[in-house]
């Protein structure tokens, strides 16, 4: 009787029936954000079908000819897809880097920028932008760059000192945090005009008006690397849920497990930022919202966090760029307007179930 149970066939259908439902819930996920690029590059000014989009995709990959004007069509390839790409991309990364790191350090509350990367690629920028820091050589992407860069190696080397513990980590991190705010703050009092101010500001809030083909392609990339990186170690962060203790106890190598996956998050975090700008709320917000759909699994959470990311910052900028047209607002702007009501929306729900 014992061996008819062992060999019951109840356990793979489960695990199948799963599959499958992971599988389809993916490849809608996926649907849906390709669904949400089309139509978000219609929305503007010039009127643009849904069709047109695809037929100057196409017409770029070499798969047929569009029948647009060069400027609608410059409108389609070299400003709306890029952005909305590079929002995807964004949006992401961040929810990505922002599930990590809530796991990682066993607090709700931590997001991409625990770590002070986004003070430091800010400080970085204004360097450039304000005071003409890398002698023209660096670009304002690049100084933030090296400012995130920067950011991160004064927060590892302090958490090594103060002893390495998670809690160190935390507080490291909120000491480069307040400097680098400190600093760019100090650089911006010294911008010579109101329109540079203004810039830098509305650069800090973060912005994907700048978005090119280059952009993407990096982000992607980097995206890509993490992304993969980060599921290899999804087993790991499920033991991490249980404590640093008890992810010992299995086996983890948990000082190891965590400086790789710090360094994985913040150099994701590092380029995101630096391509546009600090855009907040991301990485707390869609993290929980997973989390309530899929639980707390990273072999299903991380894929289906990357997709919410992608889709709700993809629709973030859509509302930023249009809502005031022709001005433009911050993107960080509207992710916090959403984001704030939609966390306390999901503390609510996580309360009710406990």
């Amino acid at each position: 009787m014992r061996t008819a149970l062992r060999s019951s066939p109840v356990r793979p259908m489960r695990g199948a029936v799963r599959v499958v439902r992971v599988v389809a819930g993916l490849g809608a996920g996926l649907a849906v954000l390709t669904a949400s690029v089309a139509v978000a590059i219609t929305i503007g000014p010039a009127d643009i079908a849904v069709g047109d989009v695809w037929s100057v995709i196409a017409s770029h990959l070499g798969w047929g000819s569009t029948d647009l004007t060069p400027i609608r069509e410059g409108i389609v390839w070299n400003l709306r897809l890029p952005r909305t790409l590079l929002a995807a991309v964004c949006g992401a990364g961040l929810a990505v880097c922002g599930a990590v790191m809530q796991s990682l350090l066993r607090n709700p509350l931590a997001d991409p920028f625990v770590l002070g990367v986004s003070s430091g690629a800010s400080t970085g920028a204004v360097a450039v932008i304000v005071l003409g820091a890398g002698g023209g050589v660096l670009t304002v992407s690049g100084g933030a760059f090296v400012g995130a860069l920067s950011s991160f190696a004064l927060v590892l080397l302090l958490s090594h000192t103060l002893g390495g513990t998670t809690d160190r980590v935390v507080l490291s991190g909120v000491a480069a945090m307040q400097l680098f705010s400190a600093l760019t703050s100090f650089v911006v009092t010294t911008a010579a005009d109101a329109e540079t101010t203004r810039g830098v500001l509305f650069w800090m809030l973060g912005s994907l008006s700048g978005a090119g083909w280059t952009e993407v392609g990096l982000c992607a990339a980097v995206l890509a690397l993490a992304l993969v990186l980060c599921l290899g170690y999804a087993r790991t962060l499920d033991a991490f849920a249980f404590g640093q203790n008890a992810a010992a106890t299995l086996g983890v190598s948990v000082a190891r497990t965590r400086l790789v996956l710090l360094c994985v998050t913040a150099l994701l975090t590092a380029a995101l930022v630096s391509s546009a700008g600090a855009i907040g709320f991301v990485g707390l917000v869609l993290p929980h919202a997973a989390r309530a759909l899929v639980g707390p699994g990273h072999a299903r959470l991380l894929p289906v966090t990357a997709l919410a990311g992608a889709v709700f910052l993809v629709w973030a900028d859509t509302l930023a760029r249009t809502v005031l047209d022709p001005q433009e607002v911050p993107v960080g702007v509207v992710t916090s307007l959403v984001g704030v009501p939609a966390f306390v929306l999901v503390l609510y729900r996580t309360r009710r179930m406990r």
